[in-house]
């Protein structure tokens, strides 16, 4: 199962576009702490286990805090997806979503804001750094999807 909190923004008459995203995200952790939006997750994952579901998927990981409020779930394991920019930016143009950068010049002034490295910002860098395994996603996603699912294997 996977959990987002995309509802707030359409409750609140905005954009699911990601500069919209990233400014609710921060704006959630200035006034409500860091760990605000994990703290939300780990309410549905409460009590999505009281209806007796037990595997969960959290993405779009992108502050320290979440990450040290999310590994208070016993079994909580952090798997960080990492492909090369250009690689990132052919992606992002054929998926041609609301928002995203139009050149290569654009999509690097976006990433560097997304990783800021401040207290209520993303920080993808830093969670980077925090994770337990990172899986390389610069092939095919069905190669991704296999080293994932390699690692995931190995932990039974």
């Amino acid at each position: 199962m996977i959990i987002g909190l995309t509802g707030k923004n359409a409750r609140l008459g905005r954009d699911h576009s990601r500069d919209t995203l990233i400014k609710l995200g921060t704006e959630m952790r200035e006034n409500y702490g860091n760990s605000v939006l994990a703290k939300k997750i780990n309410e549905k994952v409460m009590k999505l286990k009281k209806e007796g579901k037990k595997d969960f998927v959290i993405d779009s990981i992108r502050n320290p805090g979440e990450i040290k409020e999310l590994r208070k779930n016993r079994g909580f394991i952090l798997i960080g997806v990492h492909a090369d920019t250009e690689i990132r930016f052919q992606r992002l143009l054929k998926r041609g979503r609301l928002g995203d950068a139009r050149t290569f010049k654009e999509f690097k002034s976006h990433e560097a804001r997304e990783n800021n490295n401040e207290g209520a910002g993303q920080q993808l860098d830093k969670c980077l750094e925090m994770v337990d395994r990172i899986i390389e996603s610069n092939g095919t996603p069905e190669e991704a999807n296999d080293d994932l699912d390699s690692y995931i294997s190995s932990l039974d």
